[in-house]
Parts: structure tokens; sequence; C-alpha cells
């Protein structure tokens, strides 16, 4: 494979990692009547605040007005956890990369939309995983010397978002929307690519993101693994005689790099994770699943706490909208991909990818005219970015509907369904499920 199309199956295997991960935690806490406690005590002051429409009870409205809550604040956070819960669910992938291009499409301010999508994913990871439990595996020398890595990428990212508020909150929104618009046309147009080849009957690449794509080391972890720079790390004893080696560098350098990425795009960086794991360091998956844990809960945490919290960006009632809203969606979702031909979620997967690039894109000729770069007719850039938010909620909401109808019509078959102890998500071939306590 060339170097684009093997980056974009690295992004779309990093997806679905990060979409496996959501439908896990979801189940494990609609199955445990003690989480679904603690989730009715963490929302219960936030919905009775909005429902009460006493804004300031949470804190004031000064600053960025994180607590702020009224009803359609929290009934739109719903809306946009639900539709990335759903897409989550039944795509298999993406879910994560629409939470904050969709939080700034309803008016919430950039790193605003980051630290909260932050927060939430921290607040889904402790209260949905129980990590002991996955343990068995997990090289603690991999992860340890990773989460180095990883602070020092959040601290660099997080920085980074501030300093550009701090120089034009212009910019700051310009910045993000840049970095989404990249990734989500790049990941989108080849989506698409991939759809209409796989239409005409064309044979497509189907990539686990569990690592059933490739059989044994990749080339690359292979070289990766024979960068001689002390002190070096062995691991995946279990599974290799004697055990596999690479330098602490290399792991260091891949943390930062999902460090980094948490804390600019609000993802929380387990979407790189494992395919990072896999691909380019050659880990086991049974290895990487427990490493994958530890770091979404180390790095989200210390992203979302340290370098947004502290500082004023989490919009901590839109947090609880999002987290009650993506656990139903993803339920649903991936009940309905039982019912759903997989032709149908490749296209889906393309369009509502496609619609977030065209979303954030749209922004951007207003701001470059806002920060003096250009000079576009306000006219034209106001119709450019209603434009873009018209075909952005239309996808997401046709998508979000056309999925009600198919559940509500398929109700009975889902009934019979039976339950098989597997998780599947989307497309993806179905991975034996792991227990998440």
């Amino acid at each position: 494979m060339n170097g684009p199309r093997q980056l974009y199956e690295f992004m779309k295997s990093a997806s679905i990692a990060h979409a496996q991960w959501e439908l896990e935690v979801s189940t494990s806490v609609f199955k445990s009547r003690k989480k679904l406690l603690i989730l009715l005590v963490l929302c219960a002051p936030v919905l009775l605040v909005s429902l009460l429409n006493a804004a300031t009870m949470l804190g004031g409205k000064e600053a960025y007005a994180p607590a702020f809550c009224t009803q359609s604040v929290l009934f739109m956070s719903i809306v946009v956890g639900v539709i990335a819960g759903l897409i989550t669910g039944c795509i298999g992938a993406g879910g994560g990369f629409i939470v904050t291009p969709a939080l700034m499409a309803v008016g919430v301010k950039g790193i605003l939309a980051v630290g909260t999508d932050l927060f939430h994913i921290f607040a889904k990871a402790i209260m949905g995983t129980t990590v002991h439990k996955k343990l068995g595996n997990v090289s603690l020398k991999l992860a340890v010397v990773f989460t180095i890595g990883s602070a020092i990428g959040v601290f660099v990212g997080g920085k980074a978002n501030r300093a550009i508020y701090d120089i034009n909150p212009v910019l700051s929104n310009a910045f993000i929307s840049l970095v989404y618009a990249l990734l989500l046309g790049f990941l989108g147009f080849y989506a698409l690519y991939d759809f209409l080849k796989n239409v005409r009957g064309s044979q497509t690449t189907k990539i686990d993101a569990h690592g059933g794509g490739y059989a044994g080391t990749t080339g690359l972890a292979m070289k990766v693994q024979n960068i001689n720079i002390p002190p070096m790390i062995r691991f995946d004893e279990d599974f290799v005689p004697g055990g596999k080696k690479i330098s602490w560098t290399m792991i260091t350098a891949g943390g930062a790099v999902v460090g980094m990425l948490a804390a600019i795009m609000g993802v929380g960086g387990g979407f790189a994770t494992f395919p990072m794991f896999v691909y380019v360091f050659g880990v086991s998956s049974m290895t990487t699943v427990g490493t994958d844990i530890l770091q979404i809960i180390f790095t989200a945490g210390l992203a979302s706490i340290t370098q947004y919290a502290i500082y004023g960006f989490i919009f901590y009632s839109l947090a609880m909208g999002l987290l009650i809203g993506s656990l139903v969606g993803i339920q649903l979702g991936a009940l309905v991909t039982k019912v759903v031909k997989g032709i149908h979620i490749r296209g889906f997967y393309a369009t509502v990818i496609l619609a977030g690039f065209f979303n954030r894109a749209s922004t951007l000729p207003a701001k470059m005219t806002q920060l003096g770069v250009a000079d576009f007719p306000k006219s034209v850039t106001g119709a450019i970015e209603v434009g873009g938010n018209i075909l952005f909620w239309a996808a997401t909401g046709f998508f979000g509907l056309w999925l009600f109808a198919k559940f509500i019509t398929n109700l009975k078959e889902l009934r019979q369904v039976p339950d098989t102890g597997e998780v599947s998500v989307g497309s993806v071939p179905k991975i034996q499920k792991r227990t998440t306590g």
C-alpha cells in the first residue's frame, strides 16, 4: 500500500478501536446497577438545575461559564451525545471525531469544546472500566513509559491550545477547526473512495482494529524494534520466547504524540493507541488492551484537569449531557447494526465524516476574514458557514432518524437475536468480548 493509503487504514483502525472501547464502557455501565446509580448521582444536579433554569446555582456566568446550564443547553448536549453514540455503535468508527465539531457547530468555543469532550471521556472511562480485571497481559513497563510520554504531550498540546486562545480566541477557533477539517477531510474522502469501490464490486481492505488486518509483526514494527537506543524494554514474554524488546525512546515518543493529539483535539488519545502499539511497535493485541485502558484514563484525566479544568475551559453541564446521550446512543446503534447492511454502514461512515469536514471547513473563510489574512464579503462567509451547518445537521439528523426508524421497525427481530457474548461494532468483524467489570 502507498503512504496515504496506509495512513488512512491506520487512522480508520484507530477510530474503530476507540468505538470498540466506547461500546464496552457503555455495556459495562448499563449492566451494573452500581454504575447506573453513580451516573444518576453525577447527572442529577445538572438535570435539576436545568429543569429549574437556575443557571447560576453551579457557579456564576463569569469567565467562560463552565457551569451555565439551561434546558436548551442540556438538550443540545444530549442530542450531540446521542448522535455521536449512534455513529459509534452502528458505523463502528467516527463518533469520537464528531463531538468537538458538533459542540462548535452549536456555538461552543473551540477550546471549551475540547476541554468538555476530554472531561466527558474521562468521566466515562473511570465509571465504565474496571482496570485491574484487564491487566493480566499488560506490560507495566510499557504502560509507565508510554504514560510518561503521554504526560509530556498533554502539557505541550494543552499549553499550545491555551497560548493560541490567549493570543486571539478567533485564532483558537480557526486552529481547532483547521485541525479537524484536515483530519476529517482526509478520512472522509478516502472513506468515500472505499465506499464507491465497494459499490462497484471491488474488494476493499478491511482492517481489524485489534490487529486482524495484518498477520504477525509489521515491517515497520520490526524496523522500530531494531532501533537500539538504551534503555531497552522487554515485553510480550508470554507470547514470544524471550519476549520482544524496544527502545524506551520510541515508546515515550509515541506517548507524546498521543498525549498531544488528545490535548489539542479533545479525543482522549485512546483512538491512536491500539494501531500505534500493534502496527508501529509490534506489541500483541492482548498486551495492548490493558495499556490502552490505562492510557485513556491517565491521558484524558491529566489533560482535562491540568490543562482545561483549572483554567475554566470545561462546560460541566454539557459534559454530563454528552455522557448520558452517548451511553444510550451507542447501545441503540450497536443493536441496529444487526439489521443494517454493511454497504449502508460504509456509506454513512463516509457521509458523516465528510459532513463534519464541510462543517469545520465552512467556518474558515469567516475566521480568516476576522483575523485579517483574507477579505471575503461578510454575506459570502455567512452563507458558507450557514450552509456548512445545515449540511452537517441534515446529514447527522437524517442518519439518527433513519437508525431510530430501523430500530422501531425491526424491534421484534432484534428481541429474538441471541446474546452470543460478543461485542460487535458497525461493520467490524466481531471481537471476543473482554471483561469490563
